[in-house]
């Protein structure tokens, strides 16, 4: 394509946005209003995803060892323990420091059992992936000198099993919000393109092609689609900063974290771009198609 062809089409799509002033406004209004949902729900459903994943990194197996058992055959565990396939992290807390955790959280009332300490040695394991917790306790728990490796099974599968759903349903909502959003944002471009379609058919008659006809109203959807992205990006990014203001130092020194501001508001925003170019584009190219039949 000639430089000259590649000007023209610009003007062209420029001239067109001026030239139509309240079909472009309503097509940018229909872009906005839709980029703000999509934006909105994507940051939703990423920090819930964010926190799935933390609960799930939190998940521990506790390998009780038999009372009695001598040191040695402690140490013997953990290196049998750390060549099972998937195991992250292996580490040891003597039944001093569990009573010592146990008063810390109880209360005083427990220093009574320092004397006849009950309690166990304890392995706390945890997994590469979370969903193998399962497995490698059933495998801890055939060894010599176990007396239970403890991770709350049925609780950690259905919080497995819900997580998974959640996931599965966020994922679901999101890709039939952008497909709810290229439908409306490729009908209100189409009302503008029906309101020129006499143009489109001069042009053909006159021996244009139909890309050279197609190029003006793609720049033109990119250029709403990037339109309709200024308010969503200013109010997802001013909207997560005083909500992570607000989050962020209630949960600070817990497990369970949403994603910093940056550079994930970063990441949003550019996907917000993204997918207003895509959408606008996508939306003038299928709408114009039908009117190139001449």
């Amino acid at each position: 394509m000639k430089a000259r062809t590649v000007g023209r089409h610009f003007r062209e799509s420029f001239k067109s946005l001026g030239r139509n002033g309240w079909m472009t406004f309503a097509s940018v209004s229909a872009v906005t209003v839709t980029l703000l949902l999509v934006g909105v729900f994507v940051v939703l459903m990423l920090n819930m995803n964010k926190v799935a994943t933390d609960i799930e990194k939190d998940v521990e197996i506790r390998v009780l060892i038999e009372l009695g058992t001598e040191q040695a055959q402690i140490d013997a565990i953990e290196e049998k323990i750390k060549v099972i396939k998937g195991v992250e992290s292996v580490e040891y807390s003597s039944k001093e420091e569990e009573l010592r955790h146990l008063v810390e959280d109880m209360g005083e009332d427990f220093r009574l059992f320092e004397q006849d300490n009950p309690l166990y040695d304890v392995y706390i394991v945890k997994a590469e992936n979370p969903r193998d917790t399962k497995r490698i306790a059933q495998n801890i728990e055939t060894f010599k000198y176990i007396n239970d490796a403890v991770y709350g099974e049925a609780k950690i599968e259905k919080l497995f099993s819900f997580l998974q759903m959640s996931r599965n349903v966020g994922l679901v909502l999101i890709i039939g919000l952008l497909f709810t959003a290229m439908f409306l944002i490729s009908n209100t471009i189409k009302i503008t393109i029906v309101a020129r379609r006499k143009e489109i058919e001069i042009m053909k008659l006159v021996g244009a092609t139909n890309w050279f006809v197609r190029w003006p109203f793609i720049l033109e959807g990119l250029w709403l689609g990037i339109l309709g992205a200024i308010i969503p990006i200013a109010l997802v990014t001013s909207g997560y900063y005083y909500a992570y203001q607000f989050i962020e130092p209630k949960l600070r020194n817990h497990f369970i974290q949403i994603l910093d501001f940056t550079p994930f508001i970063f990441q949003v925003n550019a996907l917000i771009v993204i997918m207003g170019c895509l959408i606008g584009a996508w939306g003038s190219f299928m709408s114009v198609r039908k009117f190139l039949k001449v």
